[in-house]
């Protein structure tokens, strides 16, 4: 069997920048009023001052552009790099490729938490800090059970399954006392995942905490493959081994339940795209984990551009990811298992 093509090693980056550039430039064209992408790209080169438009022209892209579709569009790469890199360093710190950020309950925990912010306030923002806290929490249970039996990766892993039960029943029982008219649909419509209701103040709020987390996740790189070859190797190198793990996961944790704040549960995109970047850069984790994040954002912009345009009605972004996860991961399943292994 061939082995998997891979681009140029400096080429890999940049090219995936520039095609996470150009799908954001499509996804602020499309939509409900289509627009040239080239009349888009002129539209900010006019508020550069390096192009000109009528008045009229301006304030019609204005709203159309910026305040309607830029917020989702930033979310969509945010929420994307974020999942997609914490899937990675979850897969890198587990050595299991089958790790996705649900593994230590923090997903279970984030949508209970805002499912009980929904029932016992209805506040937007108690949700969000709820989904946050809740997942954190989450993480730090499943971390305790698993220290508590040693602290092995086993009994992390174990600890993360229990965790992630015990939020699973918890956001039950929060849906089983809610408002069956209005609070369980809108449970059900968050927890399906979606967009819609990302505003630019909500995108500027969080996206500091999100990008501090993907820049660290990036530069522990080196890190990581140095733990790859086990844990006593990593020591002799001079490595914290507890501390770069925990460090990993406190910071995968933070930024994968912050996506759950901002677009609510979406699935799939932490497990099947660190394979697909995979196939891209090879194991390496100081390539791997920047060209997951790039691909992240450039799959999930590609899931919200089919939620929004598939029907006459958005259909939720959670459905979309899991409708083109399922098929996409059966057919790199191979090749990535390949690619994991060297």
């Amino acid at each position: 069997m061939p082995a998997p093509y891979r681009l140029p090693r400096l080429a890999l980056l940049p090219f995936l920048v520039v095609l996470l550039a150009g799908a954001m430039l499509l996804s602020l064209a499309l939509g409900r009023y289509p627009l040239p992408p080239l009349e888009v790209a002129d539209f900010f080169l006019a508020r550069l001052g390096l192009s000109e438009l009528a008045p009229e022209r301006q304030a019609l892209l204005h709203n159309l552009i910026i305040d309607i579709r830029l917020p989702r569009v930033l979310a969509a790469v945010l929420v994307g790099a974020a999942l997609a890199i914490s899937g990675a360093a979850f897969q890198a710190v587990f050595r299991n490729p089958l790790v996705s950020p649900g593994l230590l309950g923090v997903l279970a925990g984030a949508a209970s938490g805002a499912a009980l912010g929904l029932v016992f306030s209805g506040n937007w923002w108690v949700m969000q800090l709820a989904a946050f806290a809740m997942g954190v929490l989450a993480v730090a249970i499943g971390v305790g059970i698993g220290a508590l039996f040693g602290g092995s990766m086993v009994m992390l892993v174990l600890g993360g399954i229990i965790s992630g039960a015990l939020f699973t029943a918890v956001l039950s029982l929060v849906k089983y006392v809610a408002d069956p008219y209005n609070q369980l649909p809108a449970i059900v419509y968050w927890l399906m995942g979606s967009l819609a209701s990302a505003e630019l103040k909500d995108v500027a709020r969080l996206a500091p905490a999100m990008l501090v987390g993907i820049v660290v996740l990036g530069g522990l790189g080196r890190t990581l493959d140095a733990l790859a070859m086990g844990d006593e190797e990593a020591q002799t190198l001079g490595i914290p081994v507890k501390t770069v793990r925990y460090a990993v996961i406190g910071a995968a944790t933070m930024i994968s339940a912050l996506t759950v704040s901002l677009a609510g549960m979406i699935g799939w995109v932490g497990l099947l795209v660190p394979h697909v970047a995979r196939l891209l850069s090879g194991p390496g984790n100081a390539r791997l984990l920047p060209a997951s994040a790039c691909l992240g954002g450039i799959f999930l912009l590609l899931a919200d551009g089919i939620a929004r345009n598939l029907g006459s009605t958005e259909v939720p972004i959670g459905i979309v990811t899991e409708l083109l996860g399922i098929p996409a991961f059966l057919l790199v399943l191979h090749r990535a298992r390949r690619g994991w292994v060297g």
